[in-house]
């Protein structure tokens, strides 16, 4: 795979992906993507609105009982 370069666009920047790269990812231009932290770097994956609605939701549950967790991460 080729390597790309971080481009200016406008006060941000970005990177421009190959068509190779988009069927790879299995998307194309104008769809989201869904960068992810992993221990061997950043992911790109393509978006999925009800993978969203469930990390989103388990954040919700997270932050409500965040110092429940805290307690049980003591044991």
């Amino acid at each position: 795979m080729k390597t790309v370069k971080i481009t200016k666009i406008g006060n941000s920047a970005g990177i421009i992906l190959s068509t190779e790269m988009l069927a790879i990812l299995g998307v194309k231009q104008g769809d989201d993507i869904y960068p992810v932290q992993t221990p061997n770097g950043i992911e790109l994956r393509p978006y999925d609105a009800e993978f969203s609605k469930k990390v989103d939701s388990a954040r919700e549950v997270m932050n409500e009982y965040r110092e429940v967790f805290h307690e049980l991460a003591k044991r």
